[in-house]
C-alpha cells in the first residue's frame, strides 16, 4: 500500500502549505496542473496527498510536509476510516512505549505485507499484559489483513514518537480527530475533569460508566497517579472504550509482564453492566443527558434502584443510581448533571430518599460555558454510599455562577476563582459535616429543610446573589468612586471636535498581501499555530492565549496553550484581527499582551518598523469600508479576508501622525468599556441590595 493511498481535503491542503482555504481555491482555478480530485463530493473533493505534495514543493510553497502534518492526513484520509486508523496507532506506539527494541526489529522490515503480519501477532503480545485476554478487553488485536493498508501510517506515527513521544504523538492524533468532529463525541473539558477527580480526592480504583474518550479518567491518570491504580471504564460505543483504553495505559510508565490495571468494556451501561463485579473507590461519570431510551420498560425489577425507580424521563437518577450501586461502602461518586434533574417533580421522590439516607452530599452548580452545552450551567452531584452510620443532617450547595460571566469561565483566573471555591466549601464541609453561610457562593442546608413537596435541590433557589460588588453599602460605596474616576477620565479623554478635511484625500493604496509579499509586514493566522488542543500536554508550562473574544471585548489573554504543537507568541507591536464575525475590530498588542500565544479565529499582522506604524496600521484596519470590501459572507457569519484589506500608501511621518490619534481613540475606548463594566456592576448592586433588604431607599 503506498503513500497516495491516503487523500486530503482542501482544508488539509490549506493546513500543509499553512494558507487559508480561499487560497486553495485560487490555486486550483488558477493552475491547470493542480492535482485532479481523486474522491469526496463535488463541494467537497479530495486529492492524492502525495500529488498535492509534490506540486506544492514544485511551485515553492512547501519545503517539506512537517512529520506530524503528514502523519494526521495518513489517519484522516485512511480507508477504513479515522477511528479504524486511530487504534490502530494508538496499538503500536503502546508497543513503541512498553517494548521499543521490539518494534525496532519489526519496522527494518522492507516488506509491508510481512510486517503486518509480525505485527499482529507482537501486538497481541502487548494488548493481552495491559488489558487482559481479547474476550475480556474492548480493544481488539486488529488482523494482519487489517493492518496491511496501515503500514505507511504506523511507520510514520513511529518516527512521530521518536520525535514527540509515543504519549504526546497519541495525544496529537487524539486531539486533532476530536477538533475536527466536534459534533460526533460528547466531551468534558479538562478543567471540569480536573476538578471532578479533585472533589473525589485520592483512591485506588475509579471506575467511569460512561467513560467516552477518556476524560475523567485521564485526569485521574494525570493527577499524581499512583502504580497501584486500577481504572475502570465502559461505554457503549466500542471505538470509544477502546480509545479510552489506549489513552489511560500510554499515560502511564511502561509495562510488561504484569497484570493489566486498565480494564475497559464496550457495552450499554444500564442494560448491560460489563463491570458488575467493580467495588470502586471512586466513580466519575459524565452521563448522556435526557434519553428516553434508557431500558426502563426492562429494568423494572434491577437490583440497582435502591433509592426507588426511575421515571422514564428521568435517566440521570438511574445513573446515579448506578454510580451508588458500584461503590464500595464509604465510596464517592462525583456526577456531572443537567440542572432539571434537581428540581424535577417526577425525580422528587428519589431525591428525598438520597438526602434521607445521607447518599447525597453535595450539588454544585457550575457557570454557564464551563461544560457542553454552553448555554446551560451544569451540576455536579457528589455523592457517597452509605457505610450505616447515621444519615448526614446537611446538603452542601454551591453556586459559582456569579464567579464568571458566560463566555468567560474559559478564561483562565475565572475558572481558578470557581475551581477554589468549590474545593474550599467541599472540603471544609466533608471535614465538618456543615459549612458557615457564604453569601452567594455557598450554604449547607439541613435536609429536614429540603424535604418538603417539591425537594429542590438547584442551589440557586437556595442561595440568593450576594449584592453586586459583594460587601454591601461600603463596597458599592467604592463602586461608586471608582465609577465616578472613570468617568472623569473618559471625560479628559474624550476626542476634541474633528476637523473637517479640505477635500476627501485620495491616497494610493496597497492591499495587506501585497505588503506581507513584498516583506513590509510578516502575516500570521491561527490556523498554522496550532493553538488550543483538548487532549494537550499537561507537563508543559501553560501559555496565556489571546483569543478573538478578547479582542473584541479590550481583555487581558483568557485561554490557556495546552496543545501539542508550539505556540506563536505575540510581540509588542503586533496587530491582531479577528477573522470570523468580528466586525470591524483591530488591536495593537501592548507589553502586557506580549508573550502570550495567538488564538484561534484571530490573523496577526506584525509590521516591519521601518515600513510601517502600528497604530497606523491598526486604526485603516478598522474602517468600516475597508471591512465590508474584505468580507465575504456565509449563512452563518461573515469572514474577514485579511489579505484583502486596504491600507494608503504614506510616509511613515504621515503614518505617525495618524498613529497617534489612533492610539488616543484606543484610550478613550478602553475607558468606556472600564465605566460600563463598573456602571452595571453599581446599578446590579443597588437592584440587589433594595430588594434582599440590605440597603435602606434613602
Amino acid at each position: 500500500m503506498q503513500d497516495n493511498a491516503t487523500e486530503v481535503t482542501a482544508a488539509g491542503i490549506a493546513r500543509l502549505a499553512g494558507v487559508g482555504r480561499a487560497a486553495v481555491s485560487n490555486w486550483r482555478r488558477r493552475h491547470a496542473d493542480f492535482p485532479k480530485p481523486v474522491g469526496g463530493t463535488e463541494t467537497s473533493p479530495s486529492f492524492a496527498l502525495t500529488e498535492v505534495e509534490g506540486w506544492l514543493r514544485a511551485q515553492g510553497k512547501l519545503a517539506e510536509v512537517p512529520l506530524r502534518e503528514r502523519v494526521w492526513q495518513q489517519l484522516a484520509g485512511h480507508p477504513a476510516g479515522p477511528v479504524t486508523a486511530l487504534l490502530h496507532a494508538g496499538s503500536v506506539l503502546l508497543l513503541v512505549h512498553d517494548r521499543p527494541t521490539e518494534w525496532l526489529v519489526l519496522s527494518a522490515s522492507a516488506d509491508d505485507d510481512g510486517l503486518a503480519g509480525r505485527l499482529s501477532a507482537a501486538l497481541e503480545g502487548v494488548l493481552t499484559p495491559r488489558f487482559g485476554p481479547p474476550a475480556e478487553r474492548a480493544l481488539a488485536t486488529p488482523t494482519a489483513a487489517a493492518l496491511v493498508p496501515s503500514v505507511p501510517l504506523l511507520r510514520g506515527v513511529a518516527d512521530l514518537a521518536a520525535e514527540l513521544g509515543a504519549r504526546r504523538a497519541f495525544a496529537f492524533l487524539l486531539g486533532r480527530h476530536l477538533d475536527a468532529n466536534p459534533r460526533q463525541y460528547t466531551l468534558t473539558p479538562p478543567g471540569p475533569a480536573a476538578l471532578m477527580a479533585a472533589l473525589a480526592g485520592p483512591a485506588a480504583t475509579f471506575l467511569d460508566p460512561a467513560c467516552g474518550t477518556g476524560a475523567l479518567l485521564h485526569a485521574v491518570r494525570t493527577d499524581g497517579a499512583r502504580s497501584e491504580q486500577r481504572l475502570y471504564g465502559q461505554d457503549a460505543a466500542p471505538e470509544l472504550a477502546a480509545l479510552t483504553a489506549l489513552r489511560l495505559a500510554l499515560d502511564g510508565p511502561a509495562r510488561d509482564g504484569e497484570g493489566p490495571v486498565i480494564r475497559t468494556a464496550a457495552a450499554d451501561t444500564l442494560r448491560g453492566d460489563a463491570l458488575s463485579d467493580v467495588q470502586a473507590d471512586v466513580v466519575l461519570a459524565h452521563p448522556p443527558f435526557n434519553e428516553r431510551g434508557w431500558g426502563h420498560d426492562e429494568l423494572a425489577y434491577d437490583p440497582r434502584w435502591e433509592y426507588g425507580f426511575p421515571a422514564r424521563t428521568e435517566s440521570e437518577l438511574a445513573w446515579v443510581q448506578h454510580a451508588l450501586a458500584r461503590l464500595r461502602d464509604g465510596g464517592t461518586a462525583v456526577l456531572l448533571m443537567p440542572p432539571t434533574v434537581a428540581s424535577r417533580r417526577s425525580g422528587r421522590r428519589i431525591r428525598a430518599d438520597l438526602l434521607r439516607r445521607g447518599a447525597l452530599r453535595a450539588v454544585v452548580a457550575l457557570p454557564a460555558g464551563a461544560v457542553p452545552p454552553n448555554n446551560i450551567p451544569l451540576h455536579l452531584w457528589i455523592l457517597r454510599r452509605p457505610t450505616g452510620s447515621p444519615a448526614a443532617p446537611e446538603l452542601l450547595l454551591v453556586d459559582t455562577t456569579s464567579l464568571a460571566a458566560p463566555g468567560d469561565v474559559r478564561e483562565k483566573q475565572a475558572w481558578a476563582a470557581v475551581q477554589d471555591a468549590v474545593l474550599d466549601a467541599w472540603r471544609t464541609f466533608d471535614r465538618a459535616g456543615t459549612l458557615k453561610e457564604r453569601p452567594g457562593v455557598a450554604r449547607s442546608v439541613p435536609v429536614i429543610e429540603l424535604l418538603d413537596d417539591e425537594v429542590d435541590l438547584a442551589p440557586a433557589r437556595r442561595l440568593p446573589p450576594p449584592a453586586a460588588g459583594g460587601g454591601g453599602a461600603a463596597e458599592l460605596t467604592a463602586v461608586r468612586e471608582n465609577l465616578a474616576d472613570t468617568l472623569r477620565l473618559t471625560t479628559r479623554l474624550a476626542p476634541a471636535p474633528a476637523a473637517p478635511a479640505a477635500e476627501p484625500a485620495r491616497w494610493p493604496l496597497t492591499t495587506i498581501g501585497e505588503l506581507a509579499r513584498a516583506g513590509a509586514l510578516l502575516m500570521r493566522t491561527a490556523a498554522t499555530t496550532g493553538a488550543d488542543s483538548r487532549t494537550g500536554d499537561h507537563a508543559r508550562v501553560p501559555v496565556p492565549v489571546l483569543t478573538d473574544h478578547d479582542v473584541l471585548t479590550g481583555a487581558a489573554p483568557s485561554g490557556t496553550f495546552t496543545g501539542d504543537d508550539e505556540p506563536f507568541l505575540l510581540a509588542a507591536g503586533d496587530v491582531v484581527v479577528p477573522v470570523v464575525g468580528g466586525g470591524a475590530t483591530a488591536r495593537v498588542v501592548d507589553e502586557a499582551t506580549a508573550g502570550a500565544a495567538l488564538g484561534r479565529g484571530l490573523a496577526l499582522l506584525r509590521p516591519d518598523p521601518a515600513a510601517l506604524d502600528s497604530w497606523f496600521l491598526a486604526g485603516f484596519l478598522r474602517s468600516t469600508a475597508n471591512n465590508r470590501q474584505a468580507s465575504s459572507y456565509a449563512s452563518t457569519a461573515t469572514r474577514l479576508d485579511v489579505r484583502r484589506l486596504q491600507l494608503p500608501r504614506l510616509p511613515l511621518p504621515e503614518q505617525a501622525g495618524y498613529g497617534d490619534r489612533f492610539r488616543a481613540l484606543a484610550a478613550f475606548e478602553d475607558a468606556l468599556r472600564s465605566a460600563a463594566r463598573l456602571g452595571e456592576q453599581l446599578v446590579q448592586g443597588l437592584h440587589d441590595g433594595l430588594t434582599d433588604g440590605t440597603l435602606a431607599p434613602r
